[in-house]
């Protein structure tokens, strides 16, 4: 039975956990640059994200993988200046961690340090079970990502649902139990069947966040720039679209444009 919501200055890893227990949902979306995230932790989201899928929104690259450290600070930098209540949590490139433990810590230190993080994000279970450790014995949280993982798309070769089949499902399974053991302060899951993803949520006592993974999770989380409809070529099943941006953006930029050519902008009152 849940309690009466408990009112939060600043969103830790303590009161991502105690959410969890008071059975209150946990809402979290991405922002990589200081205007959006202003306007998202203003509005009370619990967790921002500074994902490598800064990648594809804001370089326009086809996958996540070309990112680099050096940009994922940038990004995290200019996102935690712009902080007052949000927990803020920044995924770990491509390249950065899978195959070194100690290169794990020393690309989890430069984000803590030169950004100002409050935690990291790993993609993948077992396999990457040395760096998790490593990187948390230096008393650095960390967030693990189960399901689709996107950093392994030439791996997959496809965006579809994981772990639909019993095998991949045990592995995930497993996978979960191990990062809350390691001491992994929650997990993402992205795109695996809706009662697979309840069933691990209710056997870890550690947050689970949704992306494409039902209601039976913990919390949700999105790409802010989809929820708001500014990437309209996007139309995956769990993607539940706030506002339509694109139109309105394209309208208003069209606007200005007629405005400027037809010189009515600026007019006598916009001028000194």
């Amino acid at each position: 039975m849940s309690t009466a919501k408990k009112e939060y200055k600043r969103i830790t890893v303590k009161s991502l956990q105690e959410m969890k227990s008071n059975g209150e949902r946990i809402s979290m979306l991405t922002s990589y640059d200081y205007t959006m995230a202003k306007i998202v932790d203003r509005a009370g989201i619990d967790v921002i994200l500074v994902g490598d899928s800064a990648s594809n929104v804001m370089a326009g690259h086809e996958t996540t993988l070309p990112i680099t450290l050096e940009q994922m600070i940038y990004h995290a930098s200019s996102v935690i200046r712009a902080i007052k209540r949000s927990l803020v949590v920044v995924d770990l490139p491509f390249g950065t961690y899978q195959s070194d433990p100690k290169e794990a810590l020393r690309s989890a230190i430069r984000i803590m340090k030169e950004s100002g993080a409050h935690a990291v994000k790993l993609e993948g279970g077992k396999e990457i079970k040395e760096s998790i450790k490593r990187i948390l014995h230096a008393g650095i949280p960390v967030m693990g990502h189960l399901g689709l993982t996107p950093q392994s798309i030439y791996k997959f070769g496809t965006y579809t649902v994981r772990a639909k089949e019993e095998e991949e499902a045990e592995k995930l399974k497993a996978d979960a139990k191990m990062l809350e053991k390691a001491g992994c302060f929650a997990v993402v899951l992205e795109k695996v069947p809706a009662k697979l993803a309840k069933e691990v949520a209710e056997s870890i006592s550690i947050p689970v966040i949704g992306i494409g993974a039902g209601n039976g999770v913990d919390g949700q989380v999105l790409v802010v720039q989809d929820m708001l409809g500014m990437t309209h070529e996007f139309h995956p099943r769990f993607l539940r679209r706030y506002l339509n941006l694109y139109d309105e953006m394209s309208n208003a930029f069209k606007q200005y444009n007629t405005d400027v050519k037809s010189r009515d902008f600026p007019n006598d009152e916009e001028q000194y």
